[in-house]
């Protein structure tokens, strides 16, 4: 690969945001890879509409689950790039199951980076892991960030 096409070939790098201290912690961290290696990321915050007993959650008069996932990544991205690194960063928020999600923006990425909230067996049997899904699936390597409380 000559200089013009790593110049044309700028890395991609995924990686999820829920607003959890993981998911903080792995938006650092790909922002840090992204800057050492020229890469773009694409901060992805994933939603689904609340579920109680498999039925669904009546909504409060008002409530707009997509904006308010969208301000949480916005104020995920401010918290950790309030400096200016000149990594370009895409935001993405999408409503659907937060591995499959991650599993399709990531399926031509360079890397995908989550977080691991750290659920016990018992938990992550009932709850499933998307990190685990995601490091079983994905199309390309992945990284896992785990907290210091996880």
């Amino acid at each position: 690969m000559d200089a013009s096409d790593e110049e044309q070939h700028r890395g991609r790098i995924v990686v999820g945001v829920d607003g959890s201290p993981s998911s903080i912690l792995a938006l650092r961290w790909a922002l840090k890879q992204a800057e050492a290696t020229g890469a773009e990321v694409e901060a992805v915050h994933a939603w689904e509409f609340p579920i109680s007993f498999g039925t669904p959650v009546a909504l409060l008069p008002g409530e707009d689950i997509a904006a308010e996932a969208s301000t949480a990544l916005a104020a995920a991205i401010g918290k950790v790039t309030a400096g200016d690194s000149g990594v370009t960063v895409h935001r993405r928020v999408v409503m659907g199951d937060p591995a499959g999600v991650l599993l399709s923006k990531a399926k031509d990425a360079d890397l995908l980076v989550v977080g691991s909230r750290g659920y016990g067996a018992f938990a992550r049997s009932l709850l499933g892991s998307v990190s685990q899904r995601c490091a079983q699936h994905a199309a390309c390597p992945v990284v896992v960030v785990r907290s210091a409380e996880g």
